[in-house]
């Protein structure tokens, strides 16, 4: 039987689990069975294949026909290669739930990633979506040398998230990841009806800040519960497009589209909020400053180590 909006024995919301993927064979089955081990179980997964040409294609189909009350394989028109926006509209076109979760291909989940997150959002009707750290995940290799290398993307042992563990008003998460993108959002549960209102994802952005753009566009008008929790690996490997685009020198031309987007998004959506328009101008400094943007990095980073211990000790009387 097919499943339905709400589990009608636990009256249970609909989660439609979000996979793309482009040529993840050597990944994509531990991303699969990521899913199935979750500890809620009132899900749907949409795998949508972005036109791969090797093994993860097979992958996905014997998921979907082996399961095809909680899998469904898709990919594009003549089985092309779209892109990442491109593929995750695709998804959310097909998705029947009240909430999406994206994971992506070459990821995995810990088992209460959805449990947790589907109980956070049920209690905080205000929130749009709820996101949360990343593991930077290098320990999957097995290798020693990765074994203590593992740490959540952009934090700094002992440091958290500004606004963690608490609903935050719009747009002041939006203000914060333009002035840092170190928080831009990240393993988020989205409700499927904000996705729709805000339009999703720009088909115009295949790779690079893709999730980026959705992320502006619903932090600017809607409240994000943001959790410290972190339930999600993201697998650090060579073959992944982080990887290739950043040792290619791409990045710096993707975040160039990427600010002129913000630019006319914020345009045309009549925001006047001069906080947002200094962040975005920080964005854009940042951009056109590299150099001094790391070094201005460096010494808030700095500050934030040395600052608390000056202070304890001026407390203590220890000067």
């Amino acid at each position: 039987m097919i499943l339905g909006i709400q589990d009608e024995m636990t009256n249970r919301p609909l989660i439609n689990v979000i996979i793309i993927f482009f040529n993840e064979e050597r990944f994509l089955e531990e991303a699969i069975e990521s899913v199935f081990a979750q500890t809620y179980d009132n899900w749907q997964l949409l795998l949508i294949d972005d036109g791969s040409t090797d093994r993860s294609t097979e992958i996905a189909q014997r998921y979907s026909a082996k399961y095809p009350e909680k899998v469904r394989y898709l990919h594009q028109e003549g089985h092309q290669n779209l892109g990442m926006s491109s593929s995750r509209n695709l998804g959310i076109r097909n998705a029947k739930g009240t909430y999406i979760a994206y994971l992506d291909g070459d990821d995995v989940w810990l088992p209460d990633m959805l449990k947790k997150q589907v109980s956070i959002i049920e209690s905080q009707p205000q929130a749009a979506m709820v996101c949360a750290p990343l593991q930077l995940w290098y320990s999957w290799t097995g290798n020693p040398e990765d074994m203590q290398r593992d740490h959540l993307y952009g934090l700094e042992p002992g440091i958290v998230h500004p606004f963690g563990d608490m609903l935050v008003d719009p747009p002041n998460l939006l203000k914060l990841f333009l002035r840092d993108e170190r928080f831009i959002p990240s393993s988020a549960l989205v409700r499927r009806d904000v996705i729709d209102r805000v339009g999703g994802y720009e088909d115009a952005f295949r790779d690079g800040f893709s999730d980026a753009v959705v992320y502006v566009k619903i932090c600017l008008t809607s409240t994000v519960f943001v959790s410290n929790e972190c339930l999600y690996k993201y697998r650090k490997h060579p073959e992944s497009y982080t990887y290739k685009a950043w040792h290619a020198g791409e990045f710096p031309a993707s975040r160039h589209v990427y600010l002129n987007w913000i630019k006319r998004y914020l345009l045309e959506q009549g925001v006047k909020d001069p906080g947002v328009w200094r962040a975005y101008k920080n964005a854009l400094w940042a951009y056109h400053h590299p150099r001094l943007h790391r070094l201005k990095e460096k010494a808030i980073r700095l500050a934030n180590r040395i600052l608390p211990v000056l202070v304890s000790k001026w407390l203590r009387n220890e000067w």
